[in-house]
């Protein structure tokens, strides 16, 4: 895809390539180092390798079970760690990010990530599409010819960590993507379009998202998945 213009980015903010790769760059007292998305390195790597396997909150909260691998449509893929997650234990995974800027970055990573000889094989299991969710959703979908067997949500929700290098990160983040406030809309065409589960994640002690009850919550330390269920994955 092609970059963004830097116009089109809040001030202060640019996108530029440092050693080869795309880098988010701004004043780093206010939003810390640049951001770039290696899927080859760093939390990735250390995830895949030592991250529990489908033990894993989000994977057990997508269906990921012996013998059952759906295929997930991450609509809100943001870095796309979680996505990278799903892709590495098996599943097919379509990202779907609005921000222009986040997805040039995931785009990037992609590109890098496909000439890794240990990671290949992943990324080719995750297709990525720039557009908003929650107003076209479906057309994204189709658009990319995939099966919406599971669709993953994380919509922005307003963050209270203690740590100065989850702030500056979120900082970042959300000066470019703001709280997702059509959240419910997004859950409601999920709901039309994935064709067993829904799944969204939020903080472990935020409401849930406006609109039907979940039928299942997985909880964890900081964070937790509502599961609504429309049939059975199948082994």
């Amino acid at each position: 895809m092609s970059l963004p213009h830097t116009a089109d980015l809040p001030s202060g903010l640019s996108l530029v390539m440092q050693n080869g790769q795309l880098v988010l760059a701004g004043d780093e007292k206010c939003y810390g180092k640049p951001l770039s998305i290696d899927f080859a390195a760093g939390k990735a790597a250390h995830r895949r390798q030592f991250g529990g396997g489908r033990g894993q909150l989000v994977a057990k909260a997508c269906g990921l079970a012996k013998g059952v691998t759906p295929s997930i449509v991450d609509a809100t893929a943001g870095l796309g760690r979680d996505a990278f997650v799903l892709a590495s234990l098996g599943a097919r995974v379509l990202l779907i990010e609005r921000v222009e800027a986040i997805a040039a970055l995931l785009d990037d990573g992609l590109r890098r990530g496909a000439k890794e000889a240990e990671i290949a094989d992943i990324i080719d299991r995750m297709t990525l599409r720039h557009g908003d969710s929650a107003q076209s959703l479906e057309a994204l979908i189709a658009e990319a010819a995939f099966d919406p067997q599971v669709i993953h949500l994380d919509p922005m929700f307003p963050h209270r960590e203690k740590s100065a290098l989850v702030k500056k990160e979120m900082r970042l983040f959300r000066e470019l993507a703001g709280d997702d406030d059509d959240a419910p809309r997004l859950l409601e065409a999920a709901l039309d379009i994935a064709t067993h589960r829904v799944v969204v994640k939020r903080p472990r002690k935020a409401p849930p998202v406006a609109g039907p009850a979940p039928q299942h919550v997985l909880e964890g330390k900081t964070s937790r998945y509502d599961l609504y269920v429309k049939q059975s994955l199948h082994r």
